[in-house]
């Protein structure tokens, strides 16, 4: 049995179940949680949802909004589970132990919203990940496939959202580009000069191919190492205005 911890964010209103060793919820999972535009009602889809590091932040933001996670880790899954429970998410978060293009197949243009963290790590082209991470860090689909199932599970019109590697944004916007329209990118870098590292990304399936929109960075640390405004932000359980 994996040992655990139970630990908050959201200054302490948001509860995880997270792996002891491992991949443990950071600055991306609540990145992506922010950086989902407010609704009041409908349904939203995160592939890949781990212990729930995206998704209960998520739920916590969007109350009127229901949620499922589909995670390929059938252990990741049984934490996601756990801290829906802790939260008292039950009646409007469910958690699907399943790998993300099987499961999409008898749900095509279900979701309002679809959302995910993407592994970032392809097998034999970086160093092996550490204890507890292969299933977090090693695709199961390629990057391409992510987001043709993201796609899939999402309805007309409706909002995909990702995060990911900064150096994989060719790929991403070539993913997005044939699926959606009204594409925004957001870079994340870590303190104000430098390159970003990471990208949020969105689009809207089935529209039209048209500009995209290249935003300033969000920067998440000042020069001497603290977090800054944005973050600061955003740890609190405030919305990104992108």
């Amino acid at each position: 049995m994996t040992a655990t911890t139970q630990d908050t964010v959201y200054q302490g209103r948001v509860k995880l179940v997270q792996p002891l060793k491992g991949f443990r919820t950071g600055s991306d999972s609540l990145l992506l949680a922010a950086a989902l535009q407010d609704r009041d009602s409908g349904e939203a889809l995160e592939l890949g949802c781990g212990c729930g590091g995206a998704m209960l932040p998520a739920a916590f933001r969007l109350p009127g909004v229901r949620f499922t996670g589909v995670e390929i880790d059938a252990e990741m899954a049984e934490l996601a589970h756990a801290g829906v429970a802790a939260n008292g998410f039950e009646d409007r978060v469910s958690v699907e132990a399943d790998e993300a293009s099987h499961w999409v197949k008898t749900h095509e243009n279900r979701f309002d919203l679809v959302f995910a963290n993407p592994p970032y790590f392809e097998p034999g082209r970086i160093s092996a990940p550490g204890e507890g991470k292969t299933q977090a860090y090693l695709e199961s689909l390629d990057l391409a496939g992510w987001i043709k199932t993201m796609v899939f599970a999402a309805k007309p019109r409706a909002p995909i959202v990702m995060i990911h590697r900064a150096a994989e944004l060719a790929r991403i916007l070539t993913g997005f580009d044939r699926q959606t329209g009204d594409i925004t990118v957001l870079p994340v870098a870590s303190k104000p000069g430098e390159e970003a590292r990471r990208v949020l990304v969105r689009g809207r399936k089935g529209l039209k191919r048209g500009p995209v929109r290249l935003l300033p960075p969000l920067v998440t640390h000042l020069q001497d190492g603290t977090a800054s405004p944005a973050l600061e932000a955003v740890r609190r359980g405030e919305a990104i205005d992108w």
